[in-house]
């Protein structure tokens, strides 16, 4: 595909659920469904994802087969993004040959043996975990490439407020500080915008609050430890993307134009970049993703674990 003229995040997300299927830590994944398998029947499984999206982490557990009876609660804080995840959960009952009974904000999917209901909340995060800390009620709480858009160490013990005793997180797809494009324009020039966009990330802020660390993957090591809570298991779950014989899988050069906008977006102007060398440069990698040249990988960590006590 040539370089688009406008861009559509809900589409990226969509696009972007190939390449997180590929990237998931099999063991960290391993361990999720592992404790699923052992949790009781005889009451539903109440699940929390926080920064929830399109619904692509509901309809992986559902093709992946470890929900059965389910309310789960889907919160982020574009409208947008949970009208579309709507959707796409009525297509994706529709096509499994669900029971579907929808709302304006909830689905309800049904086929033996599983019933699963997800009700979505348009909310900010900080604001719902802090509203909630008093009173958890969560089995499972997931956060899906979203800790590395957050203050961890400010929200993390609300976090974990929301999972009842015996229940687990699971936190996967958080950037870890390594980002490169193949083949290098001008290696030098390359590097020098890596460490710029991994700066930018560091410097977010959100209502004057930090919102972002380019190594949230290695720091959440000691954030999980300081907040009171047990790694179960960790591993890496880099994002690849590249051509194969037939261009690049399912709309994953979409997903590639993207993130090299999201760099434009994030540098232009920036006093240590020449403006007209970074455009050129920006104009190369979109080229590079026409002719089925780009090579991206991002370094990200899964976790999985439990609150303490």
């Amino acid at each position: 595909m040539t370089q688009p003229n406008d861009y559509s995040f809900t589409r990226y997300l969509a696009a972007k659920k190939s390449v997180d299927d590929r990237a998931l830590n099999a063991y960290v994944w391993g361990k999720l469904a592992e404790w699923l398998s052992y949790f009781p029947v005889n009451r539903p499984l109440r699940v929390l994802e926080l920064g929830a999206g399109i619904g692509t982490m509901v309809e992986r557990l559902l093709e992946r087969r470890l929900f059965r009876r389910v309310e789960y609660t889907a919160i982020d804080n574009q409208p947008e993004n949970l009208r579309v995840a709507l959707s796409r959960l009525q297509g994706w009952g529709d096509r499994h040959s669900m029971r579907v009974e929808s709302t304006p904000d909830s689905i309800r999917l049904e086929s033996d043996p599983s019933h699963v209901l997800v009700s979505f909340e348009i909310t900010d995060v900080a604001e719902f975990v802090t509203r909630q800390a008093t009173s958890p009620r969560w089995d499972l709480l997931i956060a899906h490439a979203f800790l590395d858009l957050v203050d961890i160490p400010l929200l993390m013990p609300n976090l974990l407020r929301q999972i009842e005793p015996g229940g687990v997180f699971y936190f996967s797809v958080n950037f870890d500080g390594l980002t490169l494009l193949e083949p290098a324009i001008d290696p030098p020039f390359d590097d020098l915008i890596q460490e710029l966009y991994h700066r930018n990330m560091d410097a977010r802020c959100l209502d004057g609050k930090p919102s972002g660390d380019s190594r949230t993957g290695r720091h959440l090591f000691t954030h999980l430890k300081n907040a009171g809570a047990q790694i179960w298991a960790a591993g890496a779950s880099d994002w690849v993307v590249h051509a194969q014989p037939g261009g690049y899988p399912e709309d994953e050069a979409y997903f590639l134009h993207f993130i090299i906008h999201t760099i434009y977006q994030a540098l232009r102007g920036h006093p240590d970049l020449e403006a007209a060398r970074f455009d050129a440069w920006v104009a190369e990698r979109h080229a590079q993703i026409d002719r089925r040249e780009l090579v991206y990988i991002a370094h990200q960590l899964d976790f999985i674990g439990a609150k303490n006590g």
